[in-house]
């Protein structure tokens, strides 16, 4: 399990959009994210640095 520092998210429209993101690559992965802190948590069988370009392709900038 990894977290990444999401920009953007807003709403719960968001927060499925970086879901549906990242498991249209795995489908089993686990997202979780909270809009408060903008960190998103992941368990998935993808790196941490394709998770983050999926996130961020779908219009969600990641942060270190």
């Amino acid at each position: 399990m990894f977290t990444l520092k999401v920009s953007g998210m807003t709403c719960g429209g968001c927060i499925n959009a970086v879901t549906r993101a990242v498991q249209a690559q795995d489908p089993q992965a686990q997202v979780k994210a909270d809009l408060a802190t903008q960190v998103v948590s992941l368990e998935t069988s993808l790196s941490a640095e394709r998770a983050a370009e999926l996130i961020a392709d779908a219009g969600f900038p990641v942060s270190e």
